[in-house]
């Protein structure tokens, strides 16, 4: 039986564009009694592998939280799978605002102490004596009645670009240390208030309206599915949008927007933007917000340091690792005094600028294409790249693709190149091919060979 990923991301990624089939992004959560964890994680592998479902889900005694990729063509198939078990029998499940086929490149399920690290060691309070849930017409007009408190129950980097009007927005970087902060700070308005909460996909709430039930809050109210579910409801409805800005997500697409709407900085130059990245730095990894003149600058870097290091031959790199608890810090985030234009606490309401326009890319028409190999090195001042050839040839005439999470794609067709110092109108696996790039690609991207 096979119980774990065999593929790596890289891999999968392939096989993904290779199949050209319309993918997924959804998530889903259930607070329930589940005697057996283990046994219950490796039958959802199983069953699970099988419709080539990927995602990150985490299992525990309490119940299941799960953020997934699915083949839309497997969708009803995966429903079966869920009610195989009566508590999820109906579950509703978030599908997102924007779909990216590698929003998750593996299949990962972890049995964990909680399925949402809350930090409450009180096991007196019933989890499933929860607030009202209100849909996004009804969430629209408590939140119009001035004697409602609205809270964020997210983290500081994903309220940072996108959050409700007029919500408490607590400067914290986990959910457990919102919890008390909120209790402290609203202890005289158990009675008199509205406590109105929201979350992403409404697990985080579902949890923490039982909390404050239990510490005596008497109008308990919480968003129905979260950002996720209101979006979706906002626009079959035509109602107003009353949350403005990006909604921060957990998976590869780092966010998805919900308004037109800038609300945030580049953390380095100032300029409005709300694209999160990772450093390039793997001993760092820090997640910010970089604008696309600081990445190029950068190089991906949230520092002068970084980039220094990003230079470094590897080895070197390694040595300044050994023994630091780096590990996957993509969703681990603190703050950082490099980044000058960091903002959290209490955020503003009033936009800074407005997004782009971008297409559906669920309308996105699929190319076929090849993968041919990676890119090696961008000489900036040339605009001039540098890739392997891992698979197949490349020729004079050939249509390219170039991708990668923050080069996004990008299409040429290849007048001219280089094989070992000398023009060449063939290369084969193994050479190291040089062409002009007019755009700054990393050493993440891909290259493709565009068949159609």
């Amino acid at each position: 039986m096979q119980l774990y990923n065999t593929l790596s991301a890289e891999e999968r990624a392939v096989m993904i564009d290779d199949a050209g089939k319309q993918r997924l992004t959804l998530s889903f959560y259930a607070y329930a009694k589940i005697e057996d964890p283990k046994k219950f994680r490796d039958d959802l592998f199983l069953a699970w592998n099988a419709l080539d479902a990927l995602g990150r889900i985490y299992v525990a005694n309490e119940g299941i939280n799960a953020q997934m990729s699915i083949p839309e063509e497997n969708l009803e198939a995966f429903r079966t799978t869920l009610e195989a078990y009566d508590f999820m029998k109906g579950i509703r499940l978030n599908e997102a605002v924007e779909h990216d086929d590698h929003s998750f490149l593996k299949l990962t399920i972890k049995v964990r102490h909680k399925i949402v690290a809350d930090g409450l060691n009180d096991d007196t309070f019933d989890v499933t004596n929860i607030g009202v849930h209100l849909k996004a017409k009804e969430f629209n007009e408590i939140l119009d009645d001035p004697n409602t408190i609205v809270v964020d129950f997210r983290n500081h980097y994903e309220s940072e670009v996108g959050h409700f009007k007029n919500a408490i927005t607590p400067d914290v970087e986990t959910f457990r240390e919102s919890l008390p902060i909120i209790n402290e700070q609203l202890q005289n308005h158990k009675e008199d208030k509205n406590l109105v909460m929201y979350c992403t996909g409404g697990i985080r709430c579902e949890k923490a309206s039982a909390y404050f039930k239990h510490q005596g809050f008497k109008n308990v109210f919480q968003l129905e599915g979260g950002i996720i579910n209101y979006a979706k409801q906002i626009e079959a409805e035509g109602l107003e949008s009353k949350f403005i800005g990006k909604n921060f997500v957990f998976d590869n697409r780092l966010g998805e927007r919900i308004t037109d709407d800038i609300i945030s900085q580049c953390h380095q130059c100032g300029k409005p933007c709300d694209n999160h990245t990772n450093c390039e730095n793997d001993g760092c990894h820090l997640l910010f917000i970089q604008c696309d003149d600081c990445k190029a600058a950068m190089e991906n870097c949230c520092s002068t340091e970084c980039l220094e290091i990003i230079h470094m031959p590897l080895v070197d790199q390694v040595r300044l690792r050994t023994g630091k608890q780096v590990g996957n810090k993509v969703f681990r985030k603190g703050k950082s005094e490099n980044l000058k234009f960091k903002h959290s606490g209490e955020l503003p309401n009033t936009a800074l600028a407005a997004a782009e326009k971008q297409v559906d890319i669920r309308q996105k028409v699929k190319v076929k294409k090849v993968l041919l190999g990676k890119a090696e090195h961008y000489y900036v001042k040339a605009q001039v790249g540098q890739f392997t050839i891992e698979n197949h040839g490349l020729n004079i005439g050939d249509k390219i693709l170039i991708t990668g999470p923050t080069t996004g794609e990008q299409e040429l067709i290849l007048n001219k190149f280089i094989v070992d110092g000398a023009e060449t109108t063939t290369a084969k696996i193994g050479d190291k091919v040089t062409f002009e790039v007019p755009f700054r690609i990393r050493l993440s991207d891909k290259l493709y060979k565009i068949l159609n």
